[in-house]
């Protein structure tokens, strides 16, 4: 069967929620996910909503790909972030990851964005493997920092 990419509507929140756990999971970290459907769906529809998606499909949903744009003060020019890339386990290495890729940087190329980046967490031999084949380079001199942020 064929792998083919779609871009996500809001109509897919309950299948992003779905992969966001199971990507958790997968990541051990299953009770980190805070975010439910109503959110996803409500952000989504929104006039500016905070990400973009892609679904990756083998007949039914296989893998997402959750996206945002950044920007570049060296280069000039916005960048596209890549929060999340998951493929169910099942479906791994028939090429679901590689046409969400192909499909990043298309429309990395159709914006003029100066370039994509994601992060992988250390031991996640797969991962780094197949970003590394891709031609991904690791950023060893710098370090993730994060704040978290409390609602009021």
């Amino acid at each position: 069967m064929t792998i083919r990419v779609r871009e996500a509507t809001p109509d897919d929140a309950a299948t992003i929620l779905r992969f966001v756990r199971e990507l958790a999971e997968y990541e051990r970290e299953p009770d980190a996910v805070k975010v439910d459907e109503a959110t996803l769906r409500a952000q989504m529809a929104s006039s500016r909503p905070p990400f973009e998606c892609l679904l990756a499909y083998e007949g039914e949903p296989v893998g997402f790909a959750l996206f945002f744009p950044t920007y570049s003060t060296w280069l000039g020019k916005a960048g596209l972030w890549l929060e999340d890339l998951y493929v169910t386990p099942a479906a791994r290495g028939a090429g679901a990851g590689l046409a969400m890729l192909a499909h990043l940087e298309a429309i990395c190329r159709e914006r003029d964005y100066g370039r994509l980046e994601l992060a992988a967490l250390n031991w996640n031999e797969p991962a780094l493997r197949f970003y590394r084949a891709r031609g991904f380079t690791p950023m060893d001199k710098w370090t993730t920092w994060r704040l978290p942020i409390q609602s009021q």
